[in-house]
């Protein structure tokens, strides 16, 4: 029974200890995320292994992995934090003008490099010691976002930005912009005279795979016309992509708005696609309870904003249109 149990045994830090080792699967990088030592995480690792009575993390040649227990625990740790969190917060209202905090945001790269420049202006203007860290998340077999999910349970990130709207319902979810794809193309290339689809599929594609699996949706959209293309490379994100069609004849399907906001830099232009590419919206998301956190909350608020604030920043010219 909860009220058998004595909780003046209990460290309410060893719970943010467990978040930490969850979210970074690795003893050392929990010690340096909690400024502790190695020593002083493994001991209260042993703690928290006592209380409940489970092993909890098991060591593996790269980190360590949760037991079943652990996962099965994960959710419930995280809403206890984030309530306390809440609570604690209410002492000091959020005040993102004097805040001095750090949020984890997570996304692609190809979102990463559209929404930065836009919000870390905004934040130098209206909360100037407010720190961000992106990390990347990148999508399971079959481009499903479920790493950005377990990333954001585990407290890893506190919001993530996903082209996805299968979202669970105990996520909070925002639209916060709308992407489509282009062709891009190194400046002055010959296929740049005459995008048509026949001489689409006749060029050397790049197509960004962070598995370096080849086949893509682009490739879903040929196939419905009896159509294939070459693959001639593929790289693991949007930025060296950029970089390497810039430098060769490989050409590549890519998101609009990032294109656009980085052509002029790396010298390359962008077509509308010759053939119908589906569109996708570019979701906020964050778990429903940590947005009792007013900071969370506020920055979710924020990044919801981006897309008028990016519209504003870009800097490459719009995509051509395709001669009829």
């Amino acid at each position: 029974m909860l009220n058998d149990i004595d909780l003046s045994r209990t460290d309410l830090n060893l719970l943010v200890l467990f978040e930490a080792v969850l979210g970074e699967g690795h003893v050392g990088r929990a010690a340096d995320r909690l400024n502790l030592t190695p020593s002083a995480v493994s001991h209260g690792l042993g703690r928290l292994r006592r209380l409940l009575n489970d092993p909890l993390f098991l060591r593996t040649p790269k980190g360590v992995v949760p037991t079943a227990r652990a996962t099965e625990l994960a959710a419930p740790i995280a809403e206890v934090l984030a309530r306390v969190r809440s609570v604690m917060a209410t002492a000091a209202p959020f005040d993102p003008a004097t805040a001095v905090r750090r949020f984890a945001i997570g996304a692609p790269d190809g979102v990463s490099a559209v929404i930065l420049r836009p919000l870390l202006a905004e934040l130098s203007r209206i909360a100037p010691r407010i720190d961000l860290g992106v990390r990347q998340i990148l999508p399971s077999p079959a481009r499903v976002w479920q790493s950005a999910i377990v990333d954001l349970e585990t407290h890893a990130i506190d919001i993530a930005i996903i082209p996805s709207d299968d979202i669970p319902p105990r996520f909070e979810r925002r639209c916060i912009y709308e992407e489509d794809f282009v062709i891009a193309m190194r400046l002055g290339h010959p296929f740049a005279r005459d995008p048509i689809l026949e001489r689409y599929c006749d060029m050397q594609h790049l197509v960004v795979s962070h598995s370096g699996d080849p086949y893509g949706f682009v490739d879903e959209e040929l196939a419905k016309q009896g159509r294939a293309r070459r693959i001639a490379l593929t790289v693991p994100n949007f930025i060296f992509a950029l970089a390497v069609i810039a430098e060769t004849d490989l050409i590549s399907a890519l998101p609009r708005r990032f294109v656009a906001m980085h052509a002029a830099r790396f010298g390359v232009l962008s077509l509308d696609a010759p053939l119908p590419l589906p569109g996708f919206r570019l979701n906020a998301v964050a778990p429903k309870v940590a947005m009792m956190d007013a900071g969370v909350a506020w920055l979710f608020d924020l990044l919801a904003g981006v897309e008028q604030t990016a519209q504003k920043h870009h800097s490459g010219p719009p995509a051509r249109r395709r001669q009829s």
